[in-house]
C-alpha cells in the first residue's frame, strides 16, 4: 500500500496553526516542530514525485530479473530434459547378456535393426609373478626395469608368451630406486608411469607376495617387461615375455571379435562406438547365436512432457502478461518485454522443424498444442496420440537437443533466453537503463536531503533569534503592565 505524501499547503497551514498557538500560548515558539513542518512544506512535492518514481523504477527492476530468470529456467528446464535421454528412442538388445546398446546423444535411432554376433571379447594381457615373496614390504634391490608394448603369440592356454612384435611407441623406463624396492614400491613406480599397465601386490593365506600386471585390452596392447639393469640379480624375477621363467601369464592380449549384420570385424575394446550408427555396445558375453538389435520410441515420457511444456508454458505468459498488465504492469512501456511476449507467442505459430520430408509435423499445433483465445496452451490428446503412432520421430525431434542444429524447441527456447537477457537490445538492457535511472533518483533524493538540511540549519537560527526578541518583548510587557497596575492602585 502506497505510502501518503503530504501537500505542500496542508503542511504550510500545519506549520502556521502551530505557530500561532505557540505565540498565544506565552510558552514561546516551538521552533523545533515548526522548523521541520515548513521544511516538510518546502519539499513535499519534490519528496513525493521522486518516492513514487523510485518505487516505479524498483518494480521495473523487479520485474525484468523475474522475467530474465523465468524464461532462464525454462529453457534450462527443457535442455535437461532433452539431454537426459528420456525422450531419445533407445536400442535394445535381444540378448543383454552378451550385448548391451544405449543410444548416443542426438542420433536417429527410429527403425533400427542389426543382427550382432560376437566371437571373442576383448581381453587385457595378466601376468604375475610365480615365486612369492616373504612380505610385500621386503626389498629386492635397485635397478631399471623396462616396459615394451607390441603384440604377442601365446601357447594354446596363454599361460606363456611364445613371440612378441614391439609397438611403434618408445619403450618405458621405470627406474627402482633405494627405498621403494619392495613389491609395493615397484607396484608405485610402475603405476606412476602411467603406461597402460596396472600394477597391483597380491598377498596370499600365509602372507606372501605377488606382483600381479594387468595391461589393457586389445591385441596390441600385449607387453614385455625386462630387468634392464639388475645389480642385485633379484628383479630379473620380475620379467613377462618369451622365456621368462619368474612369471607366468593368466591371460593374453586379444581383440574383440563380432559380426554385424554378416561382415566380421575386430575392435580392441568392448566398449564400441563405431559399429552401429547412434548406438554404443557393450561385449558382455559370447554366443554363437546372433543378437537382434531394434529400437524402442518412449511414446509416455513424449506425451509428458508435451503436457510438462505446456504447463510450464502458460506458467511463464501469466507472469508476462501480470508485467505487461496495461494498468498495473510495472514492464507495460518495456519494449523489450514486449518482444519477448511476441518470441513466446511465435513458438506456438512458426516451424521448430525445417528441412524435413513433406508431410511431417513441424509446427506445435500440428502435434496437439493447441494455442487458445487468451494465448494460453492446451493439449490435444487425441491428435497427440495419434500423432505419436504415425510420426513419432517428428515429435522426439521438436524436444532432442543439438549443440549444432537450429531445429527443436530446445534450440528456440535457448535463443529466446539469450535474446531476453541481452545486455544491448533484451531486458538486460532495460535493467541496466533502469538501474542507472534509480541511481539518479537516489542522487536527486540525496540532494533533497542535503537542501533540507540547510534549511533546517537557516530556519532554526532565524526562529531562535525571532524567539529571543519576542522573549524581550513580552519581559518588557510584563514590567510596563505592572508599573501601570501599581500607578491606577495608588491613584
Amino acid at each position: 500500500m502506497p505510502t501518503t505524501i503530504p501537500s505542500a499547503s496542508s503542511v504550510t497551514a500545519s506549520a502556521a496553526q502551530a505557530l500561532f498557538t505557540s505565540l498565544q500560548s506565552g510558552s514561546g515558539v516551538d521552533t523545533a516542530s515548526l522548523v521541520s513542518s515548513l521544511v516538510q512544506a518546502q519539499f513535499a512535492a519534490k519528496t513525493g514525485a521522486l518516492t513514487q518514481k523510485s518505487d516505479a523504477i524498483t518494480a521495473q527492476i523487479s520485474g525484468t530479473s523475474t522475467l530474465m530468470s523465468t524464461v532462464a529456467q525454462f529453457a534450462s528446464a527443457l535442455k535437461g530434459l532433452a539431454t537426459g535421454g528420456t525422450l531419445q528412442t533407445q536400442p535394445v538388445s535381444s540378448n543383454s547378456s552378451i550385448v548391451t546398446a544405449a543410444a548416443i546423444s542426438g542420433a536417429k535411432l527410429a527403425g533400427l535393426s542389426s543382427s550382432i554376433t560376437v566371437g571373442q571379447l576383448a581381453a587385457g594381457q595378466v601376468a604375475r609373478t610365480t615365486t612369492p615373496v616373504a612380505s610385500r614390504t621386503s626389498a629386492l634391490g635397485t635397478g631399471t626395469l623396462t616396459l615394451t608394448l607390441g603384440t604377442a603369440t601365446y601357447n594354446s592356454g596363454q599361460t606363456a608368451m611364445t613371440g612378441f612384435t614391439a609397438g611403434s611407441g618408445t619403450p618405458v623406463t621405470i627406474d627402482i630406486a633405494a627405498g621403494a624396492t619392495s613389491l609395493d614400491g615397484i607396484a608405485a613406480a610402475i603405476n606412476a608411469k602411467n603406461a597402460g599397465i596396472t600394477a597391483s601386490v597380491v598377498t596370499d593365506a600365509d602372507g606372501s607376495a605377488y606382483l600381479s600386471l594387468k595391461g589393457a585390452t586389445g591385441a596390441a596392447q600385449a607387453f614385455t617387461l625386462e630387468a634392464t639393469s639388475d645389480p642385485s640379480g633379484n628383479l630379473a624375477q620380475l620379467n613377462v615375455g618369451v622365456g621368462a621363467t619368474g612369471t607366468a601369464l593368466t591371460a593374453g592380449a586379444q581383440n574383440a571379435r563380432l559380426t554385424v549384420d554378416g561382415v566380421t570385424v575386430e575392435r580392441a575394446s568392448n566398449t564400441i562406438s563405431d559399429l552401429v550408427a547412434g548406438v554404443k555396445l557393450q561385449l558382455t558375453g559370447t554366443s554363437n547365436t546372433a543378437v537382434a538389435l531394434t529400437s524402442s520410441t518412449p511414446t509416455d515420457a513424449l506425451k509428458s512432457s508435451i503436457a510438462d511444456f505446456v504447463d510450464t508454458y502458460n506458467e511463464v505468459l501469466k507472469t508476462l502478461t501480470e508485467q505487461l498488465d496495461p494498468q498495473t504492469g510495472p514492464l507495460r512501456g518495456d519494449a523489450a518485454a514486449q518482444t519477448l511476449l511476441r518470441s513466446l507467442r511465435s513458438l506456438t505459430t512458426k516451424p521448430v522443424l525445417t528441412g524435413v520430408a513433406a508431410g511431417t509435423p513441424t509446427t506445435l499445433g500440428e502435434i496437439g498444442i493447441k494455442t487458445n483465445r487468451n494465448g494460453t496452451l492446451s493439449v490435444d490428446d487425441a491428435t497427440v496420440a495419434r500423432v505419436l503412432t504415425a510420426s513419432p520421430d517428428a515429435v522426439e525431434a521438436m524436444f532432442a537437443f543439438s549443440t549444432t542444429s537450429t531445429n527443436g524447441l530446445t534450440a528456440a527456447l535457448n535463443s529466446i533466453s539469450l535474446s531476453t537477457s541481452s545486455t544491448l537490445y533484451g531486458l538486460g538492457a532495460s535493467a541496466k537503463r533502469y538501474s542507472e535511472q534509480a541511481s539518479a533518483v537516489a542522487k536527486a533524493q540525496d540532494n533533497i536531503a542535503t537542501q533540507s538540511d540547510a534549511m533546517t540549519t537557516r530556519l532554526t537560527q532565524q526562529f531562535a533569534s525571532m524567539n529571543a526578541k519576542v522573549a524581550a518583548y513580552k519581559s518588557t510587557q510584563s514590567f510596563l503592565k505592572n508599573q501601570i497596575d501599581a500607578w491606577n492602585k495608588n491613584n
